[in-house]
Formats: structure tokens, C-alpha cells, sequence
């Protein structure tokens, strides 16, 4: 009899100890989405005019997320250079101005907008936009659904203003002098604007950008000395009248460039609009 409760004992703890284990059942956490492809260069088509056109905006805002300085410049700096070919603004310096103003891709603005640059609204804009506390509480900023048009609007916001003319005499090798004169044009008020562009392209080694598509013949570089056509442009305030069609008949260009240089995504227009247009090209 005690071996026999002995035997039932011992019986019902083994089984019932297999019951318990084949209720136990292990859970796997799914694995992150993997995030989307944002180099998007490849993509980008250059024209006989030196420009480079961007893939047609799809509409989907990306939201996207780098995880240090590395990361950003390894995603944005084909763009960089390629928008160094197509304006002449020095890659280091663009990625240098988006690394600091953005946050290097998640401060609160660049999240929200895609915003790299902090491009305000200005007179006349026709693409999307969002409010966010800056120098004046709730400004305005453009939005993009994607940080390439950022950077495109970056270069036409640099060659589309008068004040930065000068910019573009000075060799596009030369990020020391391009940083202190952004701030001689007025484009940031903090004094040492200059000093912290300097201090992220030597850190990174930025330059390395421009002397790749100085060596490929673009610019003026300390080895390299080959004139290119550049495109100069000049600001237009729509008047009473204007029509895309009519400027574009006046500056001798089409429409399509004109709706593509200024983010328009129709035809209409309104007095007092600020527009860029292109006026000739030039060797430099």
C-alpha cells in the first residue's frame, strides 16, 4: 500500500509537471519593420543643363529615423555631391548646415517636416508647410515629404537670393571661406555659425565630398582649375497679369522648370508672389 501511494504520488508530479509544460508556449516579438531606403541618388536624373531632376514627389510623407552623424552623412551625401555638380555649393557645406540645423535628422522640425534647413515659408510658397516656435512663437516652415527636396530647396533658396551671389566666386573647394561668408550674407545670426560649420567638416572629414567632384572636373578645386556652366538666377514678383506661360516666354524657359524651381504643383499664380527664374548661363 505505501508503495503503491508512493508510486501515485510520484506518478502525478511527472505528469502533471509535462501537463504544465505543454501550456507554456513561447511568445517571439515581431521584428521591427525594417525602415525604408532614403538614398535615393540613384534616382535623381540629370539634364543638359547641368540640373539634376528629382523622382516626381509621391505624396507619402517618410518618416525616418538616423541614429548618429555617421548615418547621415552615409545617407545624404551623394545628394550633397550631386547637388555640388548641378549649383556649386560645396557638399561639405550642405551637409555640414543639414547635420546642424536638423539635428542630424531627428531635432523636432526635421521629424515633423523633412526640413533640414529651417527654409521658412517666404512670400509666396505653394507647398505644404507646419508651424513650429523658432525666433517668433507658431512661424512657418515648408514641409517635404521627402529630405531630397530639402536639399534641392536648399541649393535654389542659395542661388535664388542676390545677397549670396559672391558666394559663388569663391572656389567651391574652399568650406572655410563659404562658411564665414553665409554669415556675412545674413543667413544664420549666431555669431560662431561659421566656427561650427568648420568644426563638423573637419571632424567628419567632409571635404572629402568636394574634392570627389572636384577631381571629376566640376568647379574650381586646388588641383582642378575646369570652368563649367553654372545657371545663374534672378527673383521675379509676380504682377497683375502674369502667367507662367507669359514668364516663361519672357526669361525664355518652360513652364515645367519654372513650376519645378519654384515647388509648384499648378499653374496659378498670385500677386506679389516671389518666383526664381533662370536668366542665362555663364562659365565660372
Amino acid at each position: 500500500m505505501i508503495r503503491k501511494i508512493v508510486f501515485l504520488l510520484v506518478a502525478g508530479i511527472f505528469f502533471g509537471g509535462c501537463k504544465s509544460k505543454k501550456t507554456v508556449t513561447s511568445v517571439t516579438a515581431p521584428r521591427p519593420e525594417k525602415p525604408k531606403e532614403i538614398t535615393v541618388a540613384h534616382e535623381i536624373e540629370k539634364v543638359d543643363d547641368g540640373l539634376y531632376v528629382m523622382p516626381e514627389d509621391t505624396g507619402e510623407f517618410l518618416s525616418f529615423d538616423i541614429g548618429s552623424p555617421e548615418e547621415y552623412i552615409a545617407t545624404f551625401s551623394e545628394i550633397a555631391q550631386m547637388e555640388m555638380k548641378a549649383y556649386g555649393i560645396p557638399a561639405s557645406i550642405t551637409l555640414a548646415q543639414g547635420l546642424l540645423e536638423s539635428g542630424i535628422g531627428n531635432g523636432e522640425l526635421a521629424r515633423k517636416t523633412n526640413n533640414h534647413f529651417g527654409i521658412k515659408c517666404h512670400t509666396g510658397w505653394q507647398g505644404d508647410y507646419d508651424h513650429h516656435d523658432d525666433d517668433e512663437k507658431g512661424e512657418c516652415f515648408r514641409k517635404y515629404n521627402h529630405p531630397m527636396y530639402s536639399y534641392r530647396d536648399h541649393s535654389i533658396f542659395l542661388t535664388g537670393r542676390s545677397r549670396y551671389a559672391f558666394l559663388f566666386d569663391l572656389p567651391n573647394d574652399d568650406y572655410k571661406e563659404w562658411a564665414k561668408g553665409l554669415r556675412k550674407a545674413g543667413y544664420a545670426t549666431d555669431r560662431h555659425y561659421p566656427q561650427k560649420l568648420i568644426a563638423l567638416i573637419e571632424r567628419h572629414n567632409l571635404h572629402k565630398y568636394d574634392m570627389a567632384v572636384a577631381d571629376a572636373g566640376y568647379g574650381k578645386g586646388e588641383k582642378t582649375q575646369v570652368a563649367i556652366a553654372r545657371p545663374q538666377y534672378a527673383s521675379y514678383i509676380v504682377q497683375e497679369g502674369d502667367t507662367l506661360y507669359s514668364l516663361s516666354k519672357r526669361y525664355a524657359v518652360s513652364v515645367n522648370d519654372l513650376k519645378r524651381w519654384n515647388y509648384l504643383y499648378d499653374n496659378n499664380l498670385a500677386v506679389g508672389q516671389e518666383l526664381t527664374v533662370k536668366t542665362e548661363s555663364f562659365n565660372k
